[in-house]
């Protein structure tokens, strides 16, 4: 389809109003930006939650409006192998030879019907407007057709119909019930029993929270502004781990007064307590004596910047410098942008060959990952990754490790995170890199509020987060020190 009719397809809808998620009035230009977001995404690889806003402000879309095009966009990307299911068994038709425009309708459409409050002849009826609008009579009816076989059963009905039974494989249709690939929904279930949790409730609670839209993050600057004090500013409500978190209960955090004047940052309450953990790992003397003044830290992949500021903070506190690397120079930029005004060197170099000079007292090695366990704030993520992707990583990260092995000092810490439970990001990288000998693993648990660990899903030496737990992304971090 050339892009000309693609776009009349995009914007077909009518401007009357019907009703949102939760019963209320809304006008069609939220499902007109979210049907542009969902094209985006197809069409370009784009991420929903970078596209969608500069629609939202384009369009001048705000209040419910805004709320129900992100429930929509978001939404409807996180729910999109379950749809494709649905809309397979409603058409009769494989995914593929859909025409993808048709394809982005029929995905919204069928999210409103199943996953929403909104009333079916709207959902309907707008969908097959927005087919009518750049295609053919025949698609708008096959448009029409589609929507109207989804709309006489349930969601529940649904999931019986395209998951596997659950009496015969369990994990099968707990990922189509809660919109997971199955190889996921197999690495989360591995994962937990590797954590001594072996309850298949555990795995559907996690799984029902990953799909689910996340409460917003705020992270305080240490030295700037406490936790309580951006709660009374910004309306939110101080955070249950970290001493710097406070949740939002909606809006858009980009237009707060201290996020704007850079008191406070958008951060994961799970990443706040790995930059606070590497601030907080014990040290001991190295050959030239006491370690505990004037410390060099190092954040060897520190874009696009999040931990790097928060170490940034707490060093400026402690009176440490804090070296940041970061190979891309787009990223590095960013990292700039973050640490502005603190004590913070950004090198634009790959960490596994930083060329710095060694002797760090601390090293973080938020390591690229993944990224399964952060799912919940990249909606359309889950359907991109493949499990080939990790046996690729898994190689980075250990020659990540082998290189803060070089650069940290002996006694020194060095600080392992990634934002994966998959075990093979985790504990086993873990394991291969102190088969080395030259990091010793230690109990990283006395690292985190002792709260982490009651609320559970961390045996240790590690520490792993959990989304139904914790109310963070699945961060895992282990804590080593140089021998």
């Amino acid at each position: 389809m050339g892009a000309r009719r693609a776009a009349r397809v995009r914007h077909s809808v009518h401007t009357g109003r019907t009703r949102g998620t939760g019963g209320e009035e809304v006008t069609d230009a939220a499902r007109n930006a979210a049907l542009e977001t969902l094209c985006a995404v197809r069409e370009k690889g784009a991420y929903a939650n970078l596209v969608l806003p500069g629609l939202l402000r384009a369009g001048k879309i705000t209040g419910r409006d805004a709320a129900f095009a992100t429930e929509l966009a978001y939404g409807t990307c996180r729910a999109q192998g379950f749809l494709d299911a649905v809309i397979e068994s409603a058409s009769g038709r494989p995914i593929a030879e859909i025409d993808g425009p048709v394809l982005d309708a029929l995905r919204l459409g069928a999210y409103q019907l199943l996953r929403t409050r909104v009333e079916p002849h709207a959902a309907v009826s707008t969908t097959v407007d927005i087919v009518k609008g750049g295609q053919s009579r025949g698609a708008s009816g096959f448009a029409n057709a589609v929507l109207r076989r989804i709309a006489r059963d349930d969601a529940e009905t649904w999931i019986g119909r395209v998951a596997p039974a659950a009496s015969d494989d369990l994990v099968g249709h707990l990922a189509m019930q809660y919109a997971h690939p199955r190889w996921i929904a197999e690495a989360f279930w591995e994962s937990l029993q590797r954590c001594g949790i072996q309850s298949m409730g555990q795995l559907q609670a996690l799984l029902a929270d990953d799909d689910a839209r996340p409460v917003v993050h705020l992270a305080a600057r240490p030295g700037e502004i406490t936790a309580e004090e951006l709660a009374l500013t910004t309306g939110g409500d101080v955070g249950r781990f970290s001493p710097y978190a406070v949740y939002l209960p909606g809006g858009d955090p980009g237009a707060l007064e201290p996020v704007r004047d850079g008191l406070a940052v958008v951060q994961d309450e799970g990443s706040q307590l790995v930059a606070r953990a590497v601030a907080m790992a014990p040290v001991t003397a190295g050959p030239d004596g006491a370690a505990d003044s004037g410390e060099r830290w190092l954040d060897l992949c520190a874009g696009p910047g999040g931990k790097a500021a928060l170490l940034g903070a707490l060093a400026a506190i402690e009176g440490a410098t804090v070296d940041a690397v970061e190979p891309s120079s787009h990223r590095a930029e960013l990292v700039r942008t973050a640490t502005r005004g603190l004590p913070v060197t950004v090198h634009v170099v790959d960490g596994r060959a930083a060329a710095l000079e060694p002797g760090y007292d601390r090293v973080l090695v938020d390591a690229p990952c993944s990224g399964i366990g952060a799912l919940r704030r990249r909606p359309e993520a889950r359907w991109r990754k493949q499990p080939a992707d990790v046996r690729d990583l898994v190689v980075l990260q250990l020659e990540l490790l082998a290189a803060a092995a070089d650069l940290v000092r002996p006694g020194g810490v060095v600080l392992y995170s990634t934002c994966s439970p998959h075990v093979a990001e985790t504990v086993d990288v873990v394991a291969e890199a102190a088969a080395g000998g030259r990091l010793v693993p230690i109990d990283t648990r006395p690292l985190v509020p002792e709260s982490v660990i009651a609320a559970g899903g961390s045996e240790g030496p590690h520490v792993q987060l959990w989304p139904h737990l914790h109310g963070t992304d699945a961060m895992f971090f282990q804590a080593f020190r140089r021998v």
